[in-house]
């Protein structure tokens, strides 16, 4: 599905043709300008609006189908009963932003990032750096708490499917809060007074783009990973691809016995760029690597939880480091999730970001396995993952 097509859905048009006459637009069925301009507040899930004479929260929740609570979250500066002409309003449209029915790519997180920020502004987004294409590195940090947990997805590039399932959990715990309502059991008011949660959902967005078709034959780096790729002709291209753009798996990058890693996948074959398990010139070569590195130093988690796929399982320590209490809160997760807590195996048990965080600040640090099949994942398995995976990442915030 194309992003048009998920606007023209939420937009309630048969087709896009439809949905440009609706809009007084000519009807061409193709996406220009001025119809991608239309379209925009379907993809962001907001629309700027200019009150009216006798207008009112209740009237404006009614004529776009929303609530007056999502209204005054919104719009926080806003007193809803001193209105004036032509004052300008954030409105929310009433449907969940973030789609869990497409692949993920980069132009798809920026439009629902925009849509949070304007829902939910105690939301705060910042980019923390840029991945080797130059694609911003954006981090959302939501709370007030002195607890810190850092919570990171999509290193892998055909991982992706870890992307929508942090800005899922995101948006339902940022609404939860709106509403003071309740998630996984636990007051979400209480959650976001007590800890701050850091968010870095497409940590390899370059990646992620060329296994879901952001990235496309003759954009900048297609042809690159096309030569990078022929290094491997073993590894379906561009499906099988996990490295950024300049052949690094991100995830063997840090400076946990980086060069232990190095070893083994050598030994692999993996001794050159390519699609997979290159460890790269150095520990921190990759812009994308270092920018965690910077994040982390930043705001120092109690916590963090990297999400990967395949297998159902919780890896929780690095060699025989244990952190305190990292045994008994991976149990935890094991238990509201069905996962098992296991073991990292010898061969992918170095340079990690889960091991770099573990070996400099012996504080629990998670790898969340989920899902099982071939990479990448399909998304008939997204709900199942979600479902199994609201535990962790909640008591995350409880208890990181």
């Amino acid at each position: 599905m194309e992003l048009y097509e998920l606007a023209v859905k939420r937009a309630g048009a048969p087709n896009l043709a439809e949905f440009q006459r609706r809009e007084g637009l000519p009807p061409t069925g193709r996406p220009d300008g001025a119809t991608w301009a239309a379209l925009l507040p379907w993809l962001t899930g907001y629309r700027s609006y200019r009150v009216q004479a006798g207008d009112n929260y209740s009237r404006i929740a009614a004529r776009f189908g929303t609530t007056v609570r999502a209204l005054i979250t919104a719009n926080p500066n806003q007193d809803p009963l001193r209105l004036y002409v032509n004052q300008s309003l954030t409105v929310p449209l009433g449907f969940d932003l973030v789609p869990t029915d497409l692949p993920f790519t980069y132009a798809l997180l920026t439009l629902c990032l925009e849509g949070l920020a304007a829902r939910y502004p105690f939301l705060t987004i910042r980019n923390i750096g840029e991945s080797a294409y130059g694609r911003k590195l954006p981090q959302i940090a939501v709370g007030l708490g002195p607890r810190r947990v850092l919570y990171n997805a999509s290193h892998h590039a055909n991982e992706w499917i870890t992307t929508p399932v942090l800005l899922k959990f995101l948006e339902d715990y940022a609404r939860a809060v709106s509403e003071n309502g309740r998630i996984f059991g636990f007051s979400a008011q209480a959650l976001y007074q007590r800890t701050t949660l850091h968010l870095v959902p497409m940590v390899n967005p370059d990646g992620v783009d060329l296994v879901t078709g952001g990235l496309r034959e003759g954009d900048p780096g297609w042809a690159q990973a096309r030569r990078l790729a022929d290094n491997y002709p073993d590894i379906p291209f561009p499906a099988g691809w996990k490295a950024n753009l300049r052949g690094v798996d991100l995830n063997l990058n840090y400076p946990a016995r980086w060069e232990q890693a190095r070893e083994i996948k050598f030994a692999q074959g993996y001794s050159r760029p390519g699609p997979r398990d290159y460890v790269g010139t150095a520990p921190l070569s990759e812009p994308e690597s270092e920018a965690m590195v910077r994040l982390t130093e930043l705001t120092e988690p109690g916590l963090t939880l990297s999400y990967h796929t395949q297998g159902n399982v919780i890896y929780w320590k690095f060699g025989n480091l244990e952190p305190a209490g990292a045994r008994e809160l991976g149990e935890r997760f094991a238990d509201v999730s069905g996962y098992t807590l296991e073991d990292v195996p010898y061969a992918s048990g170095f340079a990690g970001y889960k091991d770099w965080f573990i070996l400099t600040r012996d504080r629990p640090g998670y790898t969340i396995e989920v899902g099982a099949g071939e990479n990448p994942l399909p998304l008939s398995q997204f709900e199942e993952i979600f479902t199994r995976n609201l535990g962790i990442l909640t008591l995350g915030l409880a208890e990181g």
